[in-house]
């Protein structure tokens, strides 16, 4: 991928050439939070948050929020940002999106934000989008962060990737992996052996849900049908290691909040009060180490 050197606010910055579109998934029903994405936050929906720090990455051309009501189509309008209309039957966010880049052809990279993460990093986004980039066998890159707690390591919600030496996902598992097989012999469990080793934590890390996706395979997968592994654990990124696709990996300091609780919720209505920068991820680094 040819690259250009920018420069912003004094910072030399590498800049892929590639034509890169932020899409944002932005269901109107949630079950615990209904009508998340117009949630207000500082006084505007969540969802404009999430668009205006997309648009902040310096590498990203375009941004389109992509939901299945016309509340969210003309809140997103309304405050300066592109919206379009899908289908409301889509099983997942990566099938919204693959919606709407199927029109796109002047686009060469997909990149999928939450719309439930009004305080990511445009600098993580940015990352992840270079590694993408500088990975020229890679087909989506994502992003990962070290567990530091045992709540954490146990939480079949908090999904775990395991990364290979060239910062590529070789599995994605709700469940503790990899598992430190002799401290488990040693102490009996992996509980047991955490406590009694806490510095196991650190063979850890945790998948943060940002992908960024050549567009080809993009519609590739969405035209997959769901894979054996993809079932089992509930992971529809296991569709693509199954399609036997290389997945970059960025580890990451902290990921952004994603709101999925009205405690969630609450808190980051705390932090949007104050530096919201401060919240969210600034260092990235491809390869494991943080920088």
């Amino acid at each position: 991928m040819d690259r250009t050197e920018l420069s912003v606010d004094g910072e030399r910055f590498k800049a892929p050439r590639a034509r890169v579109c932020v899409i944002i998934p932005a269901r109107y029903h949630s079950t615990r939070l209904p009508g998340k994405p117009l949630l207000e936050i500082a006084d505007r929906p969540m969802v404009v948050h999430v668009a205006t720090r997309a648009a902040q990455a310096r590498n990203v051309g375009r941004v389109i929020v992509a939901t299945d009501d016309a509340r969210v189509c003309d809140a997103v309008r309304a405050a300066g940002f592109e919206a379009v209309m899908t289908r409301t039957d889509h099983r997942s966010g990566s099938d919204r999106i693959a919606e709407v880049a199927a029109e796109l052809d002047d686009v060469d990279l997909i990149v999928n934000v939450q719309g439930d993460e009004p305080l990511i990093s445009p600098r993580v986004i940015e990352r992840t989008i270079e590694t993408l980039c500088e990975d020229e066998a890679a087909s989506v890159a994502t992003c990962c962060e070290k567990i530091t707690t045992v709540t954490d390591l146990f939480s079949p919600h908090v999904v775990k990737v395991v990364v290979d030496g060239r910062g590529r996902a070789l599995y994605f598992s709700r469940a503790p992996v990899p598992l430190p097989r002799d401290s488990v012999q040693q102490h009996g469990s992996l509980m047991a052996a955490v406590e009694a080793e806490p510095q196991l934590l650190t063979a850890f890390r945790k998948h943060v849900g940002l992908y960024v996706y050549r567009r080809e395979f993009l519609l590739e997968f969405a035209h997959e049908r769901p894979s054996p592994l993809e079932l089992l654990e509930s992971l529809e990124q296991l569709r693509a290691l199954e399609m036997g696709a290389k997945i970059a990996v960025v580890e990451v300091e902290s990921s952004a909040i994603g709101v999925d609780t009205l405690e969630d919720l609450a808190r980051v209505r705390a932090l949007a009060g104050g530096d919201e920068s401060r919240s969210s991820v600034e260092r990235c680094h491809p390869d494991g180490a943080t920088v």
